[in-house]
């Protein structure tokens, strides 16, 4: 499975950005997807996650109630809605796709990375 991830870019403070991923394989469409970022000088760290049909989503606390997780299977896509995004949200982004068809937070639970997506918040 290869994740090719987009739609990373420059954007101020309290500003939206929609980040998506696409699968080459509809092989994803049956596993549990998730987002990570990595910001410079620290360890990739849990964004949200999303189970196979979509019904179970799980958050990081810093992003809970901003950032939107979202998936088309019919379209082999992950999406990332992010809205009042902070400074403290530029990073780079990852999509995944996990080893089974549950939401994780765990990285080890997933066995496909994308290439990562540069989002930069500016105040």
């Amino acid at each position: 499975v290869q994740l090719q991830a987009s739609g990373g870019g420059l954007v101020q403070a309290g500003g939206s950005l929609t980040l998506s991923c696409a699968a080459s394989k509809r092989t994803s469409s049956n596993n549990g997807m998730g987002w990570f970022r990595q910001a410079p000088g620290k360890d990739r760290e849990f964004v949200a996650t999303i189970d196979w049909r979509g019904g179970n989503t799980d958050y990081a606390d810093s992003v809970k109630g901003r950032f939107t997780i979202s998936r088309d299977n019919a379209k082999n896509t992950l999406y990332l809605q992010m809205d009042s995004v902070k400074p403290e949200d530029t990073a780079v982004y990852y999509c995944a796709v996990g080893r089974g068809p549950t939401s994780s937070r765990n990285k080890v639970r997933y066995a496909y990375w994308g290439q990562g997506t540069l989002v930069t918040v500016s105040s």
